[in-house]
């Protein structure tokens, strides 16, 4: 069922289905929540799911020209709030993992465990917050096309782009039809977000993480340098994936998440 609620003076639009143990999904930058149409058909029908249109992409609207991942956070929080779901099992993608890093940080006590999916906890360094100032400028030229040619097909493995033209597609899709405000605010949120490393080390928080071998944004070198830092973490490796491994791999990455969900209720 689609949704919307008002958060900040503007609509926040979610779905919402499925009953038993809650996942809410957040999808990444260039992304809305249509991009897990395909991975949630992955699970039994005994689990409810969120997904969020993040504010400034998908149909949510945008409220200024810098949407921190704070603010995203809790935005998620406001829907959960206005649901009335307590604990829930928060996965997000990309830069859906810098907003669930975010909200592991302002409300641990509504995670049953969470998920990085092809993310990290790290702050920007210079050379990537100038490369978002560059999009930030392609996009105030009307250039947003121009990004979108060159992020989309990298996110995935090369050896799976012909496989998947279909789903290829459809990201640009999704993509073409975020607005541009909404592209800035998010670039500008991205680049302003705090390191988080000391919450992706709490122990107490039932962690997963989830790399593709053949990451084009994330290097497998990264992800090592995620797992030696929470040795708590269960941790999935994708082999035949890029950055958009619940795509590439999505019944590895489902059972991942059914698994890890099944030992927290226990």
């Amino acid at each position: 069922m689609k949704k919307h609620l008002e958060y900040r003076r503007i609509n926040v639009y979610y779905s919402d289905f499925g009953e038993g143990p809650c996942i809410v999904l957040l999808h990444g930058y260039l992304e809305s929540g249509e991009i897990w149409s395909s991975f949630v058909k992955q699970f039994p029908k005994s689990f409810r799911f969120i997904i969020p249109d993040l504010p400034g992409h998908g149909k949510s609207g945008c409220w200024g020209k810098m949407h921190s991942m704070d603010d995203l956070a809790r935005a998620v929080h406001s829907i959960l709030q206005a649901e009335g779901i307590g604990k829930v099992f928060l996965a997000g993608h990309s830069m859906g993992g810098y907003v669930t890093m975010a909200y592991a940080a302002l409300f641990p006590e509504k995670l049953l465990a969470y998920s990085l999916v092809h993310s990290t906890p790290f702050a920007d360094t210079r050379e990537k917050k100038e490369m978002r100032d560059r999009e930030i400028s392609l996009v105030m030229c009307g250039k947003k096309r121009q990004i979108i040619l060159v992020n989309i097909p990298k996110a995935f493995s090369m050896d799976n782009l012909e496989r998947m033209s279909g789903e290829v597609e459809q990201a640009k899709q999704i993509a073409v039809e975020n607005p541009d405000k909404g592209v800035i605010a998010l670039l500008n949120g991205m680049k302003e977000r705090h390191d988080l490393t000391r919450v992706l080390q709490n122990p107490d928080l039932p962690l997963l993480l989830i790399g593709g071998i053949k990451d084009n944004y994330i290097p497998i070198e990264v992800f090592e340098k995620l797992v030696k830092l929470a040795p708590h973490a269960t941790v999935l490796r994708l082999e035949e994936s890029g950055h958009m491994g619940f795509m590439e791999e999505p019944e590895r990455v489902s059972r991942a998440i059914i698994e890890m969900l099944q030992i927290t209720l226990e």
